[in-house]
């Protein structure tokens, strides 16, 4: 059941965007509106990344140092065992997974987006060799209405991949405060279907000081303080009392960096969904055709983890609409997060 049938709107915490620009490839797969139309109460989604997240730091600090985090967690559908993209433990690449629902390697149908560094004038389609849609791509086809927040200059990509898409796009770097703010005066505004919020403080941190550092879990403790105020407009204004949070991570880290795939502690990213309709509990409890990775790195074939990468139709569904095309991770909407 999605939340359109229940008139509610949706939050994701984690990435998302649409339709291939001019400058691009050869433009995305066509998308075809629902042919149900759009409910009179358009529900709406946020998706949040919380760049750098390692579940060990949610973990080690606890419910009282990390309230809302764990908020979250305990009222919501949840997991602290996802995994990041199988091929690279790097942001910008998993954050297009989030958005696109495809892997990395563009060999093999992924996004071909390899670099980490902002790369003015690159596209996704570019990096692809051809059109790539993304939840924005198909949220525009419906109609709705989209914005991206972050607090990186590399997220500039979406925009001149899907530029038709985002209607609002808000990059402040290294401002996660201000980024925050704006997101919640536009949540306030405006009736967006689906919204993107980055929030990058917790992976400066790890990179300056090391990740699992003293200095590191403060800045995860600013991270849910973040979280929080987001939390509270929800509380406080009725207008936003049908929205629905999910939020991952792009990578997690360990020492000086997130880069080594094979390390659980770069791999392994929270995933969690929170709102009305949302059931409470696991996530692999809840859907038995994913398989709980322990402590493994499980490649592309055979039973899945829960990945960042199922962000883009975890929201298309929530939103009622259909997958994003050429979309691998939960491409038949099969993660369930509502109750029945």
């Amino acid at each position: 059941m999605t939340l359109r049938s229940r008139a509610v709107a949706t939050l994701c915490l984690i990435p998302l965007l649409t339709v291939a620009s001019a400058t691009a490839a050869p433009p995305a797969p066509p998308v075809s509106p629902d042919p149900a139309g759009r409910a009179e109460t358009t529900p709406r989604v946020l998706a949040i990344s919380v760049d750098a997240l390692n579940p060990q730091a949610m973990t080690k600090l606890g419910r009282d140092a990390l309230p809302h985090l764990w908020r979250l967690v305990d009222e919501g559908a949840a997991t602290l065992n996802a995994r990041s993209q199988y091929e690279l433990t790097k942001t910008l690449p998993n954050h297009t997974s989030m958005l696109t629902g495809r892997r990395i390697n563009a060999a093999k149908g992924g996004h071909g987006v390899t670099w980490n560094t902002d790369r003015p004038g690159t596209t996704v389609q570019k990096a692809a060799g051809h059109g790539v849609a993304s939840v924005y791509t198909v949220v525009h086809a419906d109609g709705g209405t989209t914005a991206f927040f972050g607090t990186k200059p590399k997220f500039s990509i979406f925009e001149r991949s899907w530029d038709a898409g985002i209607d609002r796009i808000v990059l402040h770097d290294e401002q996660d405060l201000r980024v925050v703010k704006a997101v919640r005066a536009d949540l306030l505004t405006q009736h967006r279907a689906f919204t993107f919020l980055h929030l990058g403080v917790a992976d400066r941190t790890g990179h300056d000081h090391g990740f699992m550092s003293p200095a590191y879990l403060d800045a995860v403790r600013r991270v849910d303080a973040l979280v929080g105020k987001l939390l509270a407009a929800i509380d406080n204004h009725d207008e936003l009392g049908d929205l629905v949070i999910v939020l991952t991570a792009d990578h997690g880290g360990v020492g000086p960096s997130h880069y080594q795939v094979n390390e659980l502690g770069d791999m392994r990213v929270p995933f969690m969904a929170w709102g009305p309709g949302v059931e409470h509990g696991d996530l692999y409890a809840m859907n038995p055709s994913y398989e709980n990775p322990g402590r493994t790195r499980p490649d592309l074939a055979g039973r899945q983890p829960v990945r960042n990468g199922d962000v883009a139709n975890l929201v298309t569904d929530l939103l009622g609409l259909g997958p994003v095309p050429g979309s691998r991770f939960n491409a038949t909407q099969q993660l369930r997060v509502l109750t029945d």
